[in-house]
């Protein structure tokens, strides 16, 4: 497929010959897409090429077609920073706390971003609400499409964690100290340094900003157990489920709020993709939820910006954690939902008992709603995370161990 060039970079001239028209494009194979995009990630494809390759996936959606999607993926987590497997298979298994059909592992709450709501960072404060009762491995950057990312969001935090402290080498020693990590995009992908530029330039959406989602950089050890992705299109929603069950994935939901909102939604309907294993093989099944399903009301989507930026955005994060937010607020809800639907997709709230400590009424709610999840004990257990003041004390060992990491 390349050869070199004269200028020492790798010419793949004949490859974007081939996905210049749609007739040709369809004799292109996945992994001849990630060979080529591989070699971005060691500056060996040049910036012409690149841009080339970029755009004409995205004119002939190639871009998110689920073969490509997971071979470009696969690729971009080969040329990651890899941790050390056994250490942290060690300490996930020492701390895991399997309960109902949770096998105690890790799990991560992602979204691709792009949706144009500007809402607030729904899926990183989830995250760290969840630690409160799973291991959490939330993968993520700063922000490339809104006023918030959510590395932003925990960067403007008071006595904010450091989260480049969080590295390949660290990682297990911070699971010693809490269930939340921040596995921050920018140390653990340190080779997409070289498509900054080119990215920039692209006036359109690129395959990039699929390929997020699906990179943890821990994936590949098989210790991600559950996960939530959201997509800001329904027509892509499909793609990216298939996407996880060729990566291996058993047990996820893709999600996208009927306005094409990359979160489970507050305002109405979401589209869902279940990812389950029934015995029979892994299926996907597609199911709507809304809040009532919860037990929530609807908000509509004004109601849930957050604030101007990552510092107000930050300052609502701790009022969440430190239960001071109203427990009829807009946002709070939001969050819970999200919340909720990553526990529900995790098994924990298959279990006929709850000993969750101090604060459990151990009433646990055995109604099951679409997909057959317990939608309602999601979010009994989502409250609890915050009312028992278990998720900040996840969130503040966090915030010790990184930063003396970082000493």
């Amino acid at each position: 497929m390349a050869e070199k060039s004269v200028k020492g970079y790798v010419s793949i001239s004949s490859l974007l010959k081939r996905l210049s028209t749609v007739e040709s494009t369809k004799s292109v194979k996945a992994e001849e897409v990630a060979a080529a995009l591989a070699l971005v990630f060691t500056d060996s494809l040049s910036p012409v090429q690149f841009g080339l390759l970029l755009w004409a996936l995205h004119v002939h959606e190639g871009d998110h077609h689920p073969k490509v999607l997971t071979a470009c993926a696969q690729v971009m987590r080969e040329a990651a920073a890899q941790v050390n497997e056994t250490a942290l298979i060690d300490v996930v298994k020492r701390k895991a706390k399997p309960e109902g059909a949770y096998a105690g592992h890790l799990c991560d709450i992602v979204g691709t971003g792009g949706d144009g709501h500007d809402t607030y960072n729904v899926s990183t404060t989830s995250s760290i609400i969840a630690s409160a009762l799973l291991m959490m491995a939330k993968h993520g950057n700063n922000s490339s499409t809104s006023m918030s990312g959510s590395a932003d969001l925990l960067q403007n935090a008071v006595n904010p964690p450091v989260i480049a402290a969080t590295t390949n080498k660290t990682l297990p020693q911070i699971y010693e100290k809490t269930n939340y990590a921040f596995l921050y995009a920018r140390e653990w992908h340190p080779g997409m340094k070289y498509a900054a530029a080119v990215r920039k330039e692209v006036p359109v959406r690129t395959i990039f900003n699929f390929l997020g989602p699906l990179s943890n950089p821990v994936h590949d050890t098989g210790l991600v157990e559950c996960r939530i992705l959201g997509v800001a299109r329904k027509d892509v929603g499909l793609n990216f489920a298939e996407a996880l069950m060729l990566g291996g994935a058993k047990k996820a939901m893709v999600v996208c709020g009927d306005e094409n909102l990359d979160e489970v939604s507050c305002a109405g309907q979401t589209h869902c993709w279940y990812i389950h294993d029934q015995g029979a093989g892994v299926e996907i099944s597609k199911i709507m939820v809304s809040p009532e399903d919860f037990g929530l009301p609807r908000h509509p989507l004004s109601e849930v910006h957050g604030g101007k930026g990552p510092k107000e955005n930050a300052e609502i994060l701790m009022r969440i954690l430190k239960d001071e937010l109203p427990h009829d607020h807009p946002v709070l809800h939001f969050v819970l939902i999200n919340v909720a639907a990553l526990l529900a997709v995790s098994g924990i709230c298959e279990a006929d008992e709850s000993h969750m400590g101090a604060g459990d009424d151990g009433k646990v709610i055995k109604e099951r709603g679409p997909g057959g999840l317990r939608w309602k004990e999601a979010l009994r257990r989502a409250r609890w995370c915050i009312t028992s003041g278990a998720a900040l004390k996840q969130w503040e060992a966090f915030v010790q161990v990184t930063n003396e990491l970082s000493r």
